[in-house]
């Protein structure tokens, strides 16, 4: 435990301390990318700049810091748009988060399947899920993933369809904006949260680095992908989701390293840079919108 610490502290002034600056830099780049999939989204109701945007993730990032699976995130994020426009645009902006919710499976599930045939084996299992169990829920969640990309290609025509059932017929206003988007304009969006998507599991890598858990690049990568599989299943509040993370994280990277604390202080940086400091910097927004709008 003793070296594990004196390799955290050592980490800071070691010439791998760039790792940390990077991280920190790519996290501008991955809400960048977030920006760019709003400004996409939202551009059929309103028009939009790019930084104003960036404000929009931010500030959404405070309100879902809070809340339950985040869902206030897209609260915070319609601050911006005109009164007019708001609802209409939580419809535009489930899009976007189910387009990051299905790379998230695919490269999961992808993750599962090289963890089951590399890493598990005798010495090596997940605690309390046996092998059975382990292969039932890849089954589960590939028929979920299947949906998930039926559903997400065929928004259009599953809207038309909608708008015909009387209830949905009367709020059809704020959801008819969905039958314009096709599959390229879908297909965009899926990109982006592709490398938007692959900016976190470089951020986890060049920690993971940093603190010296040692393994090889490839088996870090995939069990990253099934980290994120996991925090996007199970139901949490982001703000107590660093309790969640850090034994996730604890759990399936301790089937390469014995190296805990350099784990657990990846999960805990990584959430401190994803989560608090735009959370701290969409807060300074939303009291920016409140004095000017006073």
């Amino acid at each position: 435990m003793h070296q594990a610490w004196q390799i955290i502290v050592d980490s800071y002034s070691t010439t791998a301390s760039w790792k940390l600056y990077a991280v920190v830099a790519l996290m501008f780049v991955n809400w960048g990318i977030e920006a760019k999939k709003w400004q996409i989204l939202v551009a059929g109701i309103q028009k939009i700049a790019f930084f104003r945007a960036f404000r929009a993730i931010f500030t959404g990032q405070a309100v879902a810091l809070n809340t339950f699976n985040g869902i206030g995130e897209y609260v915070g994020r319609v601050v911006y748009l005109k009164d007019g426009n708001r609802l209409r645009a939580i419809a535009l902006s489930i899009v976007g988060s189910l387009s990051q919710l299905i790379i998230t499976l695919v490269m999961g599930l992808i993750g599962l399947v090289y963890v089951r045939l590399n890493i598990l084996d005798e010495a090596h299992h997940l605690q309390g899920l046996s092998k059975f169990w382990l292969d039932a829920m890849m089954y589960s969640l590939s028929f979920l993933t299947v949906i998930f990309l039926f559903i997400y290609f065929q928004m259009s025509w599953l809207t038309k369809l909608m708008e015909k059932i009387p209830f949905v017929a009367k709020y059809s206003f704020y959801i008819q904006k969905l039958e314009d988007f096709h599959y390229k304009e879908l297909t965009k969006i899926l990109l982006l949260s592709f490398f938007r998507y692959v900016v976190f599991v470089v951020q986890y890598l060049l920690l993971l680095q940093l603190f010296q858990v040692e393994a090889s690049i490839i088996q870090l990568a995939w069990v990253v992908c099934v980290l994120f599989l996991v925090l996007a299943v199970v139901p949490s509040i982001p703000v107590a989701e660093l309790g969640l993370r850090g034994e996730v994280s604890r759990q399936l990277f301790g089937l390469l390293s014995a190296n805990i604390l350099g784990i657990i202080f990846t999960a805990a940086i990584i959430w401190v840079i994803n989560r608090v400091i735009p959370a701290i910097a969409g807060s300074l927004f939303i009291l920016g919108v409140k004095l000017f709008k006073k």
